[in-house]
């Protein structure tokens, strides 16, 4: 076998070249040689191209979720089509912006495309609905036009500002976290300003350009389901109101969501992303220190014809001993890469296969082997186990005693297994001690010695011959039968400067011991790194608190630790999510606060946070979910979307106040007013992302999170934040100067300026 890697440079496209690879392939099929087959052992793109159609597919699935929502509530083909303008529109915009920056058409890309489907009609509905009930209460479609959106615009361009703001942290995140998910928000963000333009500009336009004649004429679908929509209004109306007499309740139900979101976080699993099926698995094998290639390719091949004999499911079953290209090159190494076929042909996952297989290859004894499934996302190459826990001590003496009491320790841990060090202490060495006097007095030099060993154990090339017209190399090295044990010592002979053979075994003494083979460092400390996979149900946040515990009891102060693989991505991921979250609070608190020219209604606003995060939680811990990279941008998502409707209460109630209503009864009306935009918006991202949340169309796992995070968190804090934010105005909301008022202290202020 010759095996063949073909590695893309940094920044070229993946797909592009294994397009062009195939073709060439089926050229050069066409000229080798019957006798010699070719087979793809491995090929990453294909994962990539599945889950690019899996994305396209939940796309035209979120379009189309989002579509029967707007007209289930319109009930009006030309009323619903109107906001739908601004999915084309804004998308291609997204798309222009993405060709202005050079990105490429990718699954975290098309991924932000999804969900801005269900976010940039948001817009076009607030503006179209508040244009449709001015027309109903009588207006000419012009005027309608023009006072509807002169009415809406300033809640259009704060919830708009308000979501793209989320994304500038993510934008500016350091590390792999910002790599991934720079054009992820830019995308998002570029799409949600570009609908907010549309809602105010085109969206008035054909308002006026596709408004019926006789507005007041409604289809027999209308007519049939106008009166649930009247009596939801009223039954909301009513419920508020008796909710407003006992509005304390709403400081209860918040701090029950802080409550919920602390309990469930803190029990809640967390590791860097799920891990996907890709149909694939390795085994790295590793034997005892000084085990022949012969023998380590034996015991591969009992490795790998146990998994073709255990595992059905298998497509391709590669092994390699002693890999240079993809390992150390050492003779007691070796790995197994395993590939399954397609997820809908068998029965079991890729999860299940491999606990199934680091079952069997746990009762070999020829050394160890452990199925490693490749993370989903990993900034390693070469991966490693789960769990990549870092000691470090300059005293290289105190690392050498510590290590086998953290080995002991972390074997006996439910939570992790395959437990193992690249710090060993097993490799063979003997030393051969030269009797100084003794040679010198036999007329034997340090060089003599040398030279005899080198000849009979180093293979060493002394030479050449030729015979037959081929070259050959003179290799000196004794027979196997006579270098296999250390007494063979003994019959090593060395010429003295008389011409006499005198045995080594005279001479010199032997000690057997063993030493490290490799002696790593690690942030230039001396270091061990202990490897360990996980037991089934645990995750990495899991391994990671395990090892910490176990440095915790044993490690004194002078050993410091760290984390590498993919440990280190999980921890690093961690620090810079959390970052981005509280920096996209603080940033959203400072918009609203510009905006609304105050720093009270931004804190009623944000009240909904706290209620989407707890229904967020409450859905991961409800569906089994851990805390993940997709989760945590979900729940930076949530900010500004349950935002949204906190605005567009808040804002609608100031206007009223100013027209004279008192607090309580203008928080009222504009939560009535704006029920149904608000169930049209949250109902319309909601479905945007259900798609993936439920993994229609294929979609892959690790990016179910993110949508079970928004659906559950926009559901749940929809129903609390119609209560529970106009509880909280009345209390909070400061007094509101009517335009009357105003025009009457700038009249006093010009007759002082000139009396002045």
């Amino acid at each position: 076998m010759i095996a063949l890697a073909i590695i893309p440079q940094p920044g070229s496209n993946y797909v592009s070249i294994s397009n062009e690879f195939y073709k060439r392939l089926e050229q050069i099929k066409k000229e080798v040689p019957e006798d010699i087959s070719i087979n793809i052992a491995l090929d990453q793109t294909k994962f990539i191209k599945r889950s690019i159609l899996e994305v396209q597919e939940t796309l035209v699935i979120a379009i189309t979720l989002v579509i029967i929502i707007i007209f289930l509530f319109f009930r009006e083909w030309l009323m619903a089509i109107r906001p739908l303008i601004d999915i084309p529109v804004s998308l291609i915009g997204a798309f222009f912006i993405m060709y202005l920056l050079g990105y490429t058409i990718n699954v975290l890309s098309l991924l932000a495309i999804v969900l801005a489907t269900g976010l940039v009609v948001d817009d076009g509905i607030v503006v179209t609905e508040n244009i449709f009930k001015k027309l109903e209460q009588g207006m000419s479609k012009y005027k309608a036009a023009l006072e509807g959106s002169k009415e809406i615009y300033f809640a259009v361009i704060a919830t708009s500002i308000t979501l793209a703001v989320v994304f500038i942290p993510i934008i500016f995140l350091q590390g792999f976290v910002g790599s991934l998910f720079r054009e992820f928000g830019i995308v998002v963000a570029g799409a949600v300003l570009i609908s907010a333009f549309v809602s105010l500009t085109l969206t008035p336009v054909l308002n006026v350009k596709l408004a019926k004649k006789d507005v007041h004429k409604h289809s027999r679908f209308y007519n049939m389901t106008e009166p649930f929509f009247t009596g939801m209004e009223n039954w909301y109306d009513k419920t508020l109101k008796a909710f407003m007499k006992a509005r304390w309740l709403a400081w209860v139900i918040v701090a029950a969501c802080g409550f919920i979101i602390y309990s469930v976080s803190s029990n809640i699993q967390s590791e860097l992303a799920p891990m996907e099926d890709k149909s694939q698995f390795r085994l790295s094998l590793s034997a005892p220190e000084g085990t022949s290639f012969l023998a380590m390719d034996q015991f591969v091949d009992k490795v790998s014809t146990m998994i073709m004999d255990s595992v059905p499911e298998n497509q391709i079953v590669l092994s390699v001993t002693a890999p240079g290209f993809l390992g150390s090159g050492n003779s007691n190494t070796g790995f197994v890469r395993v590939v399954l076929v397609d997820p809908k042909e068998r029965n079991r996952s890729q999860k299940e296969i491999v606990e199934a297989v680091n079952r069997n290859v746990s009762k070999f004894n020829e050394g160890r082997a452990f199925a490693i499934q490749e993370q989903t996302i990993q900034v390693n190459r070469r991966g490693g186990q789960d769990v990549q826990f870092v000691i470090q001590n300059n005293n290289f003496d105190k690392l050498a005693e510590i290590l086998p009491h953290f080995l002991e320790e972390a074997g006996k841990s439910e939570i992790l297994q395959q437990v193992d060090s690249d710090l060993k202490f097993n490799k063979p060495e003997l030393r051969v001690l030269v009797d100084r006097l003794k040679a010198a007095q036999l007329g034997v030099t340090i060089g003599d010695i040398s030279e005899a060993l080198q000849i009979a154990y180093s293979n060493r090339r002394v030479g050449y011959f030729t015979k037959d017209g081929k070259q050959y190399q003179v290799m000196a090295q004794v027979d196997r039968i006579n270098r296999d044990d250390p007494g063979d010592l003994k019959k090593i002979f060395v010429r003295n400067n008389q011409g006499q053979m005198i045995s080594l075994d005279n001479l010199t003494t032997i000690e057997e011991s063993t030493t490290p083979p490799t002696i790593y460092h690690f942030n230039r400390y001396k270091s061990a790194t202990i490897s360990a996979g996980l037991a089934p149900g645990k995750t990495v946040g899991d391994g990671i608190a395990e090892m910490q515990r176990i440095a915790d009891g044993i490690l004194d102060q002078s050993f410091t630790t760290s984390l590498s693989g993919a440990s280190r991505d999980f921890a690093e991921s961690n620090s810079n999510i959390s970052f981005a979250f509280f920096l996209a609070l603080g940033l959203i608190f400072l918009i609203l606060a510009a905006q609304f020219e105050s720093f009270i209604d931004p804190v009623i606003i944000m009240v909904t946070v706290p209620l989407a995060l707890a229904g967020a939680f409450l859905s991961m811990w409800l569906f089994g979910l851990t805390l993940n990279i997709f989760s945590q941008i979900g729940m930076i998502m949530l900010i500004g979307l349950v935002t949204k409707n906190g605005i567009l209460i808040v804002e609608f109630a100031n206007q009223s106040r100013k027209k004279g209503m008192s607090k309580n009864e203008a928080v009222v009306y504009a939560a009535g007013q704006r029920l149904r935009p608000i169930l049209m918006t949250s109902l319309a991202m909601a479905l945007g992302a259900l798609p993936i949340a439920l993994s229609l169309g294929a979609a892959a796992t690790s990016r179910i999170p993110l949508g079970i995070v928004i659906v559950g968190g926009i559901i749940f804090s929809l129903i609390l934040t119609l209560y529970v934010l106009p509880a909280i105005y009345s209390y909070l909301s400061a007094n509101k100067k009517s335009p009357e008022f105003e025009e009457l202290i700038r009249s006093e202020e010009v007759e002082m300026e000139h009396a002045t």
